[in-house]
């Protein structure tokens, strides 16, 4: 039997000076990784842009 997965999409928002706090980043992180969910990828296309966080976790 195969595993199943749930996949969900975090955003991380660029603060007001276009910067990011990493260590909001590992909160966010910390908090779902409690969920079971695990980090799969993490896209920062623009410097104004914000975070977005690829994770999955078992069905």
């Amino acid at each position: 039997m195969t595993t199943r997965w749930h996949y969900k999409v975090e955003t991380v928002k660029v603060g007001a000076m276009g910067g990011l706090k990493p260590e909001l980043i590992e909160e966010r992180l910390q908090a779902l990784g409690q969920q079971g969910w695990e980090l799969v990828n993490a896209v920062h296309a623009t410097q104004w842009g914000p975070t977005l966080l690829f994770l999955k976790r078992p069905a």
